[in-house]
């Protein structure tokens, strides 16, 4: 058994009481560091060498889940948001949805009985979490709206992948809380995560085609700690996983094996996603889901935590998007 590493913060970076923080990014080429409110429908960015007095943040005129930079261009970014995936505007903040992700049935049916009944499939779903692969498709997952169903979660939730030519593919269903998304050194292996399972699964997976083997997968990691599922993921330049454990106030280090190797720890509960900026780890939480039970939890919810942990993040990918939109 690993001798496991303890980090300890204390104190938030950025203390925004998010509704649902969510999609942190490092902006390499700027030194900055963007992530989202899918509640509270906000966008936030912050210069990392001016620290959080230059934060800014854009009102949205709907949910955006996460984001991805596009190869080639330094004015836009790629989001995935509440019904399809969208363009936005780095100086301006104005955003679009190029692409919408629902068919025409899923505009019209009403719900059939399943959660959120009256409400068609596009309505009571949002996008969730998002990665580009190496060929620069970006894939994004999308759940039921718990604004309109609560906790009544069902697997209506799809697997989308974006290519660079704007095509829209349905790479899996049957979904229901779909999180952390990532691939191996050689391209071999997608890690994806439906978080009410408890496990981080990996999958064979084809770069060419950009499919997986969805009836092959093999778990990775299980959550260890009673009462949290993972959330989001990021890799170090080791080929280890930076894990948040949502409902644990922990993000783990995991190493290649599944093993857990380091924890950190922040003083609130709903830890959702990490990222690595240089060596420093961005974490970001969500409110609290029961403050009467976590008291302690509510000080810093919804915040943003650093820690320097001496690891390099690995490079994420951009979306190759193929002419203009």
């Amino acid at each position: 058994m690993p001798e496991i590493k303890t980090y300890t913060i204390a104190e938030p970076y950025l203390n925004l009481q998010c509704g649902l923080g969510e999609g942190p990014h490092w902006e390499s080429s700027r030194n900055s560091l963007r992530f989202v409110d899918i509640v509270k429908k906000k966008l936030h960015v912050v210069n990392l060498v001016h620290g959080p007095s230059s934060h800014q943040q854009f009102d949205l005129d709907y949910s955006i889940a996460c984001s991805a930079d596009i190869d080639g261009d330094e004015t836009r970014f790629v989001f995935g948001g509440n019904s399809g995936y969208g363009v936005f505007e780095r100086e301006t903040g104005e955003h679009r949805v190029v692409r919408g992700m629902w068919r025409d049935a899923e505009r019209l049916e009403d719900g059939g009985g399943r959660a959120g009944v009256g409400r068609c499939k596009e309505e009571r779903m949002r996008s969730n979490d998002g990665a580009v692969d190496a060929r620069g498709r970006y894939f994004v997952g999308t759940m039921n709206d718990p604004a309109l169903v609560g906790e009544n979660f069902t697997d209506e939730g799809v697997l989308f992948r974006l290519d660079p030519d704007l095509s829209l593919h349905r790479v899996t269903e049957g979904v229901t809380i779909p999180n952390g998304t990532s691939w191996s050194a050689d391209n071999k292996t997608m890690y994806f995560t439906d978080s009410p399972s408890g496990k981080i699964v990996a999958y064979p997976y084809d770069l060419e085609t950009g499919e997986a083997m969805w009836d092959e997968g093999k778990t990775f990691f299980t959550c260890p700690y009673e009462g949290g599922v993972p959330d989001g993921h990021c890799q170090d330049e080791e080929g280890h996983f930076w894990v948040a454990c949502f409902g644990t106030s922990k993000v783990v280090r995991v190493d290649p094996n599944g093993n857990v190797v380091a924890e950190v720890e922040v003083p609130t509960r709903c830890v959702t996603c990490p990222t690595l900026c240089g060596t420093e780890l961005f974490i970001t939480t969500a409110a609290e889901l029961d403050p009467e039970k976590y008291p302690r939890s509510t000080k810093y919810q919804g915040s943003v935590f650093k820690v320097d942990v001496g690891v390099r993040g690995k490079p994420l990918n951009k979306f190759k998007m193929v002419g203009e939109v």
